[in-house]
Parts: C-alpha cells; structure tokens; sequence
C-alpha cells in the first residue's frame, strides 16, 4: 500500500509518494488545478495498484480534488492542517517547509494512522447544508431590507412602522401616504421598491423551507418526531452534524456542539464551567429548540426543565442542561436513522437493537451541568414541531 499526500493550493496541488514502512518519499508531481491535470496525476498515481490519498483539508481548498478522487473509486481520507504542522516540526527539516515537503507530512499523518477520516461522496447532508447557507444568506438580506424600509417610512409617518413589519402592512401604510414634494415622492418610490424586494425574499424564503423539508423527508430522518424541530432546524442539524458516525458516543457529540462542560480540577477542588468551543452554529440551533421546548408546557423538555429548577438550578444552568440532554437525544436519533438507512441499502445486514430516546429523559450524573453519559431513555417524543 502506497500513501499519496495531497497538499493542495488554490492554483496548484503537490503529491507526494510514501512508503509506510519506511516513511520515505519516492515519487512526487505538482499539477495545476484543472480537470486535464487531475486526469494526470489519476495516471500517474496508478503505477501503484494498491493506493490511498491522504488530502490535507479535504473540506477546504482540497474538497474539489478529494470528490473528484471519490468518485471515481479512490481511497481518500482528509488530513487536518495542524497534525501535518506537529509532523514538520518534530522531523529533522531545520524548520523547511515546501509543498513536496507538507504533502509528504500528510502521508506521514495517514501512514500513522493518525488524526484521519475517511472521505465520503457527498450526500443529502451536503444538499441540506447547500439550502440552509443559502436561507441564512436571504434571511440575511431580509433584514438589510426590512431596515431600510424601516428607515424610509420612519421619515413618511410620524412614530414609523411598527416593528413586526412584512410587506403587505407596509404597502397598505404606503396607500395611506400622500407625498406634497420631490423629497417625500423619492421616499415613496424607495419604499415601494423595498416593499418588492421583501415580497420576493419572503416567496424565496418559502420555497427554501419547502425545499429543506422534502430532502429532510428524502433522508429519512427522524428528527422532525422531536418537539421544537422544524424542517429548517432539522436540516440544520444534519448539515451541520454531517455523518454522525464521526461521533462514537453522546459525550464526544456533546462537546462537538459545545455543550458538553468543561472540568476545572486543581488539587482536592473540581468544578465544571461552560464551554466556548464546539461548533457555535450547532449551539445557537440547540439553543433555540430549548427555548422552544421550555415555551411549550407539556413538552418534554419543559418537564425536564422544570424539574431542574426544581432541583435548585438557575434559570442558565437548567437551560444549560437542557442543551446537552436535546444533544444526547439528538445523537441518539440521527444513529438510528443512520442504521436504519444502512439496513435499506444492506437488506442483509443484521439489525441493530431498538432504543427509544427522549430529551427529557433520566438525566446523567452532574454537577451545575451535566456532563456525564446519559441514563436510559424514558419516553419517546413523537409531537411535531410546527
């Protein structure tokens, strides 16, 4: 088995040829970033039958290159840019760095079998995280329109608009208006034009969201069974979350989000503060299902709360836990769509043994915040979110 490293650029891409036994280098070829050049390096990687490519950052600049590879049957795994930093800096190079010598350090990481994933063709989860940047990009504009129409019609109407403003009352307060001058005419139009360009974000919105529900649907996943998940927030988390896989357990999920607390231990004295790190995009959507769950009296999760407050907990320290228990719930929920999905493709595989898992179930041993594996889940949620 030959490891190919890959150190790619925006223009140009290095490969380096290493022996695993040995970690030495024997072949390597620079190419340009172009189809007819990935032809090239694909005929010339094939002297090697047994191959594997070790791309360093295949989400990233490398991402084309990696899914290219993937599709036409190659082994490819992606390399994090920090782990080829350690191997440079611990090898005999006198602190040289070149892209022979970076590509040659990604094999290296692989041979080690380090800190490597496989790389996988893209997905439903890549569809979804297609149509969810795009409904944060118009979601974005939405409110750079809303507040400039907000702005104009603070100078036609005395006190403004209100501020839940949408299109249709906005138009029916423009009817309303009679401009006297060039000025207030100029608003008018400016206004008009706004008016516009929000009824056509709010249709795009629209389609975006019927969009998101029908892959969601398409993937099979469950997550929508959950109260205060929607099509958009399901979507979210799938695209987010990307192969739940990646994750063996709750707890190594629940730090990914970041919303697994840190341990602070000096001596006889431990404590437990609030994480920072994780992916702050899957916080913010696990945030905002607590605090739908805890805005709906007879969900789950405002049990779960409720019985946290209960217990002495701040009104931060209950949502806290909240968090991280709507984490493991999740976790468990996206593993059995995952086995369900791999049982349709393998009809012949064995069948994994059924769990039901709820966010507001027995809750893990903690201290302020939880923090340790789950218990048995109690319940099974099956109210849907609106």
């Amino acid at each position: 088995m030959i490891l190919l490293g890959l150190d790619p650029h925006k223009s140009t891409h290095t490969a380096t040829a290493v022996e695993p036994a040995t970690n030495r280098p024997i072949a390597t070829i620079q190419i340009e970033a172009t189809l007819p050049q990935y032809r090239r390096l694909l005929t010339w990687a094939r002297r090697w039958p047994e191959r594997r490519w070790a791309v360093e950052g295949a989400s990233g600049l490398g991402r084309h290159l990696a899914q290219w590879l993937v599709a036409r049957g190659e082994s490819v795994v992606d390399v994090h840019a920090s782990a080829t930093a350690r191997v440079r800096q611990l090898s005999r190079g006198g602190g040289r760095k070149n892209d022979v010598i970076d590509a040659a350090a990604v094999a290296t990481i692989a041979a080690l079998q380090g800190e490597v994933r496989p790389v996988a063709a893209e997905d439903h989860a890549t569809v979804l995280a297609l149509l969810d940047e795009r409904r944060v990009n118009l979601a974005q504009a939405r409110v750079r329109a809303a507040n400039q129409l907000h702005a104009v019609l603070r100078d036609l109407l005395p006190g403004g608009a209100p501020l839940q403003l949408s299109a249709t009352v906005a138009a029916a307060l423009l009817g309303r208006i009679r401009p006297t001058g060039p000025v207030e005419q100029v608003r008018k139009q400016l206004a008009r034009d706004l008016v516009v360009e929000l009824r056509a974000l709010d249709a795009q919105l629209a389609a975006n969201a019927e969009q998101l529900r029908r892959h969601v649907e398409a993937s099979g996943s469950t997550l929508m069974s959950t109260p205060g998940i929607g099509p958009v927030m399901a979507a979210r988390l799938i695209a987010r979350t990307g192969s739940i896989d990646r994750f063996p357990t709750a707890v190594a999920y629940a730090t990914y989000c970041g919303t697994a607390p840190i341990e602070i231990a000096s001596a006889d004295k431990a404590r437990h503060r609030l994480s920072r790190k994780g992916d702050r995009q899957l916080n913010s959507a696990l945030h905002t299902i607590a605090v739908i769950q805890i805005r709906m009296p007879d969900s789950p999760g405002r049990t779960y709360y409720d019985r946290k407050i209960a217990e002495g907990k701040s009104v931060k320290e209950a949502k806290r836990c909240l968090k991280r228990r709507l984490a493991d719930h999740i976790w468990r929920v996206m593993t059995l769509d995952e086995r369900r999905r791999a049982r349709a493709a393998d009809p012949g595989g064995h069948t994994e043994a059924t769990s039901k898992s709820s966010a507001a179930g027995s809750t893990p041993t903690a201290s302020s915040s939880d923090k340790s594996l789950p218990g048995p889940a109690t319940a099974k949620t099956t109210t849907r979110a609106a």
